[in-house]
């Protein structure tokens, strides 16, 4: 089974926590990212000062952030078919956080 490969080439930063992506095969999406910014890597961008510093990395054709944060750009084309796995996961995170001292 072949799988395309995405590349985003161009982002869009729709505040508080949305992004306007623009992608290789002419798709275009909006993303909101709110749910899923819990735990480690994700939690720090629920700062907006953060999150607005997204930029779009050309080399591996993805979003990146200051902290190291970034997503496949294969989930972000397909949002809306892994949103809620995400979610659920961001929730797993947050609550791991207060379980653990």
């Amino acid at each position: 089974m072949i799988h395309p490969i995405y590349r985003i080439t161009d982002c869009k930063l729709l505040p508080p926590y949305s992004l306007l992506l623009k992608f290789n095969d002419g798709a275009t999406r909006t993303v909101d990212l709110e749910s899923v910014l819990e735990g480690r890597i994700y939690g720090p961008l629920r700062d907006i000062t953060l999150f607005s510093k997204v930029e779009l990395d050309r080399e591996v054709g993805t979003v990146v952030w200051p902290n190291g944060a970034d997503f496949d750009p294969s989930i972000l084309h397909d949002w809306v078919a892994h949103k809620d796995s995400f979610t659920a996961a961001a929730k797993r995170w947050k609550e791991s956080a207060h379980t653990h001292c």
